[in-house]
């Protein structure tokens, strides 16, 4: 099994591997890693109760690039489908209670860690603010995410979406 793991998500510069590494950071961060991912569910993390959706950017990418990606979130509604009750919604919506905008900054292909989660800047967001400001748009630049609120370490990141979801510490 690790010879697969190594051979097929070993490249966690690549979009889809990164995401997925974005979201076990957050889940880590909450003390949430010791359950399963659901691929496919409506939302990624659920936390006290609320739902969380984990998006993920950087400027350096696996292959050859002539200059650093445009830093893009995608936070548009979907008719989603939830794991739990195996039904998609017939309309589409954003099913979160908080998004939480996993950046990672560095645009120097030879200085690039992705493993360096302390580089790592984290924006949380009430889902709320994103259908007031954004309403329908289906995504948002690393800009706009920064007009609305500032960005967290890892070391602050727990607290962050506790302020954010309401919820009291532990």
């Amino acid at each position: 099994m690790g010879d697969f793991w190594s051979w097929a998500y070993s490249d966690i510069m690549g979009n889809l591997n990164r995401s997925v590494f974005a979201e076990f950071v957050v889940a880590t961060a909450l003390g949430l890693h010791d359950k399963c991912r659901i691929e496919w569910d409506a939302y990624d993390l659920e936390y006290r109760g609320k739902r969380i959706e984990v998006k993920c950017a950087a400027h350096i990418q696996s292959w050859q690039q002539s200059t650093p990606s445009l830093i893009r979130f995608d936070i548009a509604k979907k008719k989603s489908w939830s794991a739990e009750t195996n039904a998609s919604l017939d309309m589409a919506v954003r099913s979160s209670d908080c998004y939480v905008f996993c950046y990672y900054p560095e645009t120097d292909h030879q200085k690039a860690d992705i493993l360096d989660v302390p580089s790592w800047l984290f924006f949380v967001v009430p889902t709320e603010w994103i259908d007031q400001k954004f309403q329908n748009q289906k995504s948002v630049g690393i800009k706009q995410i920064q007009a609305l609120c500032e960005p967290v370490k890892i070391t602050k990141l727990k607290e962050a979406i506790d302020m954010v979801l309401h919820a009291r510490p532990v």
